[in-house]
């Protein structure tokens, strides 16, 4: 009975060591992956990055980890003319993320994230005396934003619809311009109100998905299969 409760502390310690080391390599691969995320995407803040499931080391003898959740805060694209626009906060899940053999990069079976943009960055990206903000949805259920500002010296605003385009833009598009039948006026008014803007730095394989706004901001969803993530 002595031998057997010896062999079984013996085992309890082996388990808890083998755990306290797989913790210790998942934490050590999490702050490596969120460094080189850091760098490569020129991020003035960390991201957070946990890898999912047990053990850790054996999901990364067999080159495959089950899932990883990425949430990152100060991501900028670029908005056209120079200018640029911040993503306020942007989470992704990876699923069934393959290594490559030299660990250098990988490919997940599958991923989705969502992405946020404050009306403020809009604003900021639209240019001086532009002001973008929440306009509730129109009769078929679009969201809609209000973009107002000065032109030649006169006020406008008017209603922009939200959309996706090419599964890498964001497009906002004014509905009407009050003042159109004045020649040249509409493409005028359209120059600051109409808006494209390319979420560049997205990984092969991952597409914008849908957009929808509310009173905080434009919330954008992300999907993709066969996602490339470089090393």
């Amino acid at each position: 009975m002595r031998a057997l409760r010896i062999t079984l502390i013996v085992f309890v310690v082996l388990g808890i060591l083998f755990v306290a080391a797989d913790r210790l390599a998942v934490y050590m691969a999490e702050s490596e992956a969120a460094d080189k995320i850091k760098s490569s995407q020129g991020l003035t803040s960390t991201p957070d990055v946990s890898i999912k499931g047990f053990p850790f080391l054996t999901q990364v003898a067999g080159k495959e980890l089950d899932e990883v959740e990425i949430g990152m805060d100060g991501l900028t694209t670029d908005a056209g003319g120079g200018r640029t626009v911040r993503v306020t906060k942007l989470n992704a899940e990876l699923h069934n993320v393959r290594i490559s053999s030299s660990f250098s990069s990988a490919t997940a079976d599958s991923a989705t994230g969502s992405a946020h943009i404050s009306y403020a960055d809009l604003s900021t990206a639209a240019g001086q005396g532009v002001t973008v903000g929440y306009a509730g949805k129109d009769e078929s259920g679009k969201g809609r934003v209000k973009i107002t500002g000065q032109l030649l010296g006169f006020s406008m605003s008017t209603y922009s619809t939200v959309t996706i385009v090419n599964g890498d833009t964001i497009r906002l598009h004014a509905e009407s311009i009050p003042g159109s039948s004045v020649p040249r006026w509409e493409e005028k008014v359209r120059e600051r109100t109409d808006m494209d803007r390319k979420i560049d730095g997205l990984p092969t394989g991952m597409r914008l998905d849908k957009v929808e706004t509310d009173k905080d901001g434009i919330d954008v969803s992300v999907a993709g299969k066969n996602v490339e993530l470089a090393g």
